[in-house]
C-alpha cells in the first residue's frame, strides 16, 4: 500500500459513524499514547484496527526508521539546498552535540554560553542602556521562523516571564506595526534583537531601520554617539556578520546560525534569544529539555506507540484517505492563542508541495490546509461551519488540565468546553434527533417540520485531544518538537522535501520587481514580468500618492 492506493481501504470510513465505534468498551484506552509528559487521545478518529496496521505498513514501506535516524545523524536531508537537518541537536545534551557535530560543537557550545551570559547580564542588571538604566523591553525584529517561534513561547509561557521586563515582537513591514511598538516603548530602556539569517531579508531591514532610526533620533547627543547606542542596545543573530556589522550591531553582539537549523525550527538556537531574555535561562533550558524528551521518544518508541508517528499517519489518512483538505487546531488554553499560526507555518511552508524529492509531480496532494483558534472563541465564529457545513474538518484540540489562572471557575468550563466540541463534532444530530427535542420542548408538527433539518449536524468529525498536565516551558518544549515531528514524517511518506520553500522566494523575487517599477515616473510605468493588472494597480497607487492631502 501506498498513498496513491489509500482510498482502497476507505469505502467503509466513509460510510461508517465513529461514535458506533466506542461499542468497543477498550477504544478509549486501546487508541491513546503518553509520551514526553503529554497525552494523546485519537480515539475519535475515523479509522479501526486493521487500517490502522496498513498506515504503520505505509511508514515500514517508506522507510521511515531509517529516514528518522538518518535526520539524527546529520545526513543531507534538505536535498534541493545539500543541508542537514539538525535542530534537534540544539535541544540535546553536550555529549550528543560533540559526537553528531565534531569540531563545529564547540562553536555552538560557545554560543550557547555567550546567549547565557547574556541573559544573565539583562537580567541582573550588568548590561545597561548609554543611559545608565536597566533594560525594561526586549524587542525583536524577525519575520516568518525568526517570528512565529518566539512569539508562541511568549504568549504561552507569560507566568515565567522575569519581573521587570517585557517582550515585543515586531513582522509586519507595515510601519503601523512600528509605530505602534514606539507608542509602548521608551528608547533609553530598550534593548533590540534583529535576528535574520542572511541580514537582507526585506521586511525585517525595513523595520531595523526604522526601529533604529527613532532609538538614535531619541538618545543620540554629545553623550552618546549613534556608535555607543548600536553597541549598548543592539544584538542580532545572523550568518552575514558583515552585513549586520555594516549595520552598525558590534560584531561581539553577534550570535551565529547555521545553515543545518531551518528558519521554522530554529526556536532552539540563538533565535530564541529573545525569549531567554524574558525567562530566564532556566526556563529556557527547561523549554529544550521537553523538546529532547519528545526527541528521544520519537527516535526510540515503536510505530504503533510513537506519538508524532500516530498524528503523522492519522494526518494522512485523513487527508489522503478520507480526502478531507484541512486541519483546525483548537488549542484551549488562552496563553497558546498563537500556536495555529505557528502552526500554520511548520506545516503549511515544510509540506506545501507538489514535486518530489527527485522533481517528479505527485500524483496526490500533500500539507492540508492548517487554521485556527483559541477556545472558547472560536465556538462563536467558525465552528459554526465545523458543525452544520457539509465539510469535514478534521481537529487537534489542545488542553492543559491544570489552570494558569485562580479563576478555577473559568477552567472547569473551558475545559468542559473543549471536550464538549470533541463530542459534538463526532455525534452530530440527527434529523430524527433534532425533531425529538422539538417536541420534548413542545413544538407542534408544523414547527417540527418547519425547524428541525436546520437544528441537524453532521457530525463524524474525527478528532485528537492532546493533553498536558500543565502549561509550563518543558510540556511547551514537548508539543512543539511534537509537531515538529509530525510534520517531518508526513514529508517522508509524501516523498517531499520539508526543509526547502522555494515559494515564499518567488514572491520575494517579484517584489523587487515591484518596488523597481514603483521607483519610475507615471509615464515610464512598464515591466516585461508584471501583468497588466499588477501595472495599473502601481499608477492607481502613485497617482493617489500624488494627489492625496499632504
Amino acid at each position: 500500500m501506498d498513498v496513491t492506493n489509500l482510498s482502497q481501504f476507505t469505502d467503509s470510513a466513509l460510510t461508517r459513524n465513529i461514535f458506533s465505534l466506542f461499542s468497543d468498551s477498550d477504544r478509549s484506552k486501546k487508541y491513546s499514547v503518553s509520551a514526553a509528559g503529554l497525552f494523546l487521545d485519537y480515539a475519535k478518529q475515523n479509522i479501526v484496527d486493521n487500517e490502522l496496521e496498513s498506515l504503520f505498513s505505509l511508514a515500514e514501506r517508506s522507510n521511515l526508521s531509517d529516514k528518522i535516524a538518518a535526520q539524527f545523524d546529520g545526513e543531507l536531508l534538505n536535498n534541493t539546498e545539500q543541508r542537514a537537518v539538525l535542530h534537534t541537536v540544539l535541544r540535546a545534551p553536550t555529549a550528543i552535540k560533540i559526537g553528531l557535530l565534531g569540531a563545529q560543537a564547540q562553536e555552538v557550545i560557545d554560543t550557547e554560553a555567550k546567549m547565557a551570559k547574556i541573559v544573565d547580564d539583562v537580567q541582573q542588571g550588568n548590561v545597561r542602556s548609554v543611559t545608565g538604566e536597566t533594560f525594561t523591553d526586549i524587542l525583536a525584529i524577525g519575520i516568518g521562523g525568526s517570528y512565529y517561534g518566539v512569539k508562541v513561547a511568549l504568549s504561552a509561557l507569560v507566568p515565567y516571564h522575569q519581573p521587570g521586563l517585557k517582550a515585543h515582537v515586531l513582522a509586519n513591514v507595515d510601519g503601523d506595526a512600528a509605530q505602534e511598538k514606539f507608542a509602548k516603548l521608551d528608547a533609553a530602556t530598550t534593548l533590540v534583537v534583529v535576528i535574520s539569517k542572511t541580514f537582507s531579508t526585506q521586511e525585517t531591514l525595513l523595520n531595523a531601520t526604522i526601529v533604529k532610526a527613532w532609538m538614535l533620533d531619541a538618545l543620540v547627543d554629545k553623550n552618546n554617539s549613534a556608535t555607543d547606542v548600536m553597541a549598548q542596545h543592539w544584538y542580532a543573530v545572523s550568518t552575514n556578520i558583515a552585513a549586520a556589522t555594516g549595520f552598525g550591531i558590534k560584531q561581539e553582539n553577534i550570535l551565529p546560525m547555521w545553515d543545518w537549523v531551518g528558519g521554522r525550527f530554529s526556536l532552539w538556537s540563538a533565535v530564541g534569544l529573545p525569549l531567554a531574555l524574558i525567562i530566564g535561562n532556566k526556563h529556557f533550558n527547561a523549554l529544550k529539555a521537553g523538546a529532547f524528551a519528545m526527541d528521544q521518544h520519537f527516535k526510540q518508541a515503536p510505530f504503533a506507540e510513537n506519538m508524532p508517528v500516530i498524528m503523522a499517519l492519522l494526518g494522512i489518512w485523513n487527508r489522503n484517505g478520507l480526502g478531507y483538505p484541512s486541519l483546525a487546531i483548537l488549542p484551549y488554553n488562552h496563553a497558546l492563542r498563537a500556536l495555529p499560526g505557528y502552526l500554520q507555518q511548520t506545516d503549511m511552508e515544510s509540506n506545501g508541495k507538489s514535486v518530489d524529492n527527485a522533481g517528479n509531480t505527485l500524483k496526490y496532494l500533500t500539507a492540508p490546509v492548517v487554521f485556527g483558534q483559541e477556545g472558547t472563541n472560536g465556538q462563536h465564529a467558525f465552528m459554526q461551519l465545523m458543525h452544520q457545513s457539509a465539510d469535514i474538518i478534521p481537529t487537534d484540540f489542545i488542553l492543559s488540565l491544570a489552570p494558569t489562572s485562580e479563576h478555577l471557575a473559568n477552567h472547569d468550563t473551558l475545559v468542559a468546553n473543549c471536550f464538549a466540541q470533541s463530542e459534538a463534532l463526532m455525534q452530530g444530530k440527527t434529523l430524527a434527533q433534532a425533531e425529538a427535542e422539538l417536541r420534548l420542548l413542545g413544538a407542534n408538527e408544523a414547527e417540527v417540520k418547519r425547524l428541525a433539518s436546520h437544528k441537524t449536524m453532521k457530525g463524524n468529525t474525527p478528532s485528537n485531544t492532546l493533553l498536558m498536565p500543565q502549561l509550563d516551558p518543558q510540556s511547551l518544549g514537548a508539543l512543539l518538537a511534537l509537531y515538529e515531528h509530525k510534520i517531518f514524517v508526513q514529508g517522508v511518506i509524501w516523498q517531499v522535501n520539508s526543509y526547502d520553500q522555494w515559494g515564499v522566494e518567488l514572491g520575494k523575487q517579484l517584489g523587487k520587481e515591484v518596488l523597481n517599477v514603483m521607483s519610475k515616473s507615471m509615464d515610464e510605468i512598464d515591466s516585461e514580468t508584471l501583468s497588466s493588472s499588477s501595472l495599473a494597480l502601481i499608477r492607481r497607487y502613485k497617482n493617489n500618492l500624488e494627489h492625496s492631502p499632504s
